[in-house]
């Protein structure tokens, strides 16, 4: 690669370590904001799954924006909005008001990650060089979530207000480098084009109802739930009607006759879903059962990080020698291990009955992150780019943030009092969720074993044989 390639990936990779280590700070962080700001377990949740639900939400639009409005311009106006929204989150005094400044800085990233994304998978040419950048990208976002982890940790135990704070210096910094960096490109033309704002609004409408009801199973009773997952239903339904008749659909329906592309993307959902739910798990386990401080917790999750060394060394040659998807396949397995082992939890299990399962964790995901990314992205046309990365980064938050509702519904419900032996109750109950959706991830990734190595998935060329709108290029 170039020179000047290497600085864009740089800069990128700044901008998915600042994702990754914002969400990790703020993890080992939840139990000293519940305890300063009062909040219950179902609001703490909600501090995660605001932003989870922001970033997912609008994804879609956020890469539809990209594609119709320019990448680069696209990545650093909503830079700045993460970086003010950021900083805005320390300095809540209600859990209300930390939800909101949550989820504004999720909407953000879910309109600043797929244009970085779509940066890179038009600015690589596809094959090697883009795999390579792919790659890098995914051990860098690792990466942020390793020394989240440790840095969360070192700055709750100051204050909780400072993993908020300190994002803000880290984005300011890749704001200035991507205005150095990222070349600025011809402005698209959108003759006849638009963005669909009532694709973007149904779709965002479905995924909070279809969580929110999720998450009131626990304790809002069958009616309640029942009725706001069939609202949410509802808005899926009313979305997709709308795409089939829009004349510049936010998600060309046809794309989804891509297989790999749907296999990643379900594969993807599930894996969250798994992997934000167990942290989130872990976390209160130790912190509020156990009574291990932020730092020790922060030590503990660390070896997760393992995949910020394996998934930019390891995972290339595997990928080389066997595949996307034998390689996808066995971290999904791994990640079935990994939860497995953590089932028989106990009230005061030394760490060492702990790292396997964690270890084997960071194994599963430098296995399966990057290569589901590549896969994702693979035989889509470069116009839409954009909305191949906003489909993948959906379904990646759509899944943490169903995950995080459904673990905290099936432990609330299975918790029955206060007593130490009740909350390890709810815990065991909770982590059947990351489990069941690992298998669930790991049997869908297995269809994909069927393509022989070396050929690539379908070209997105299907719309093009039933709508001569779309262009294709190659």
């Amino acid at each position: 690669m170039s020179a000047s390639k290497w600085g864009v990936l740089l800069v990128l990779c700044g901008a998915i370590f600042l994702e990754g280590i914002d969400v990790a700070m703020l993890n080992v962080a939840l139990p000293a904001i519940r305890a300063d700001l009062g909040l219950s377990t179902g609001e703490l949740q909600w501090v995660m799954s605001a932003y989870v639900l922001g970033y997912g939400g609008f994804m879609l639009l956020g890469g539809r924006a990209a594609d119709l409005f320019g990448r680069r311009r696209m990545f650093l106006l909503w830079l700045t909005v993460f970086l003010l929204f950021s900083g805005l989150g320390g300095f809540a005094t209600e859990g209300w008001m930390l939800i909101v400044a949550r989820f504004v800085t999720g909407v953000a990233a879910a309109f600043m990650t797929p244009a970085g994304l779509s940066i890179i998978t038009t600015g690589f040419a596809e094959g090697p060089e883009r795999n390579k950048a792919l790659l890098i990208y995914s051990g860098t976002a690792a990466g942020g979530f390793t020394i989240g982890l440790v840095a969360g940790g070192l700055l709750t135990a100051v204050g909780w207000r400072w993993v908020f704070f300190a994002p803000v210096v880290l984005s300011f910094l890749i704001l200035v480098a991507a205005l150095a960096f990222v070349p600025t490109s011809e402005r698209p033309d959108r003759t006849g084009k638009r963005v669909d704002a009532a694709g973007a609004l149904t779709v965002t409408s479905a995924l909070v109802l279809i969580v929110l009801g999720i998450e009131r199973a626990a304790h809002a009773g069958f009616a309640a739930s029942a009725g706001t997952l069939l609202a949410g239903l509802a808005f899926l339904a009313a979305f997709l009607l709308i795409e089939r008749r829009s004349a510049e659909p936010l998600v060309r329906l046809g794309i989804f006759r891509n297989g790999s592309l749907v296999r990643a993307n379900l594969s993807a959902m599930l894996f969250a879903a798994g992997f934000f739910g167990f942290q989130f798990l872990v976390v209160l386990y130790l912190q509020e059962l156990r009574d291990w401080s932020t730092l020790q917790t922060s030590f503990a999750m660390l070896v997760i990080g393992v995949d910020a060394i394996l998934s930019p060394t390891l995972t290339p040659r595997l990928v080389n020698r066997f595949g996307n998807a034998k390689v996808i396949f066995g971290g999904l397995l791994l990640a079935v291990l990994s939860y497995g082992l953590f089932l028989p939890l106990g009230a005061d299990w030394s760490y060492a009955a702990m790292f396997p399962s964690l270890i084997v964790l960071g194994l599963a995901f430098s296995l399966a992150y990057g290569p589901l990314t590549i896969v994702a992205t693979e035989g889509i046309a470069e116009e839409e780019q954009g909305l191949a990365g906003g489909l993948l980064y959906t379904a990646f938050q759509f899944g943490a943030a169903l995950g995080l509702s459904a673990v905290t519904a099936v432990s609330v419900a299975a918790t029955h009092a206060e007593t130490p032996a009740a909350l390890l109750d709810g815990y065991r109950a909770g982590l059947l969720v990351p489990f069941v959706a690992a298998i669930l991830a790991a049997a869908v990734s297995a269809f994909g074993l069927r393509t022989r190595r070396g050929t690539g998935p379908a070209p997105s060329m299907g719309a093009a044989a039933e709508r001569t709108d779309v262009p294709v290029s190659r």
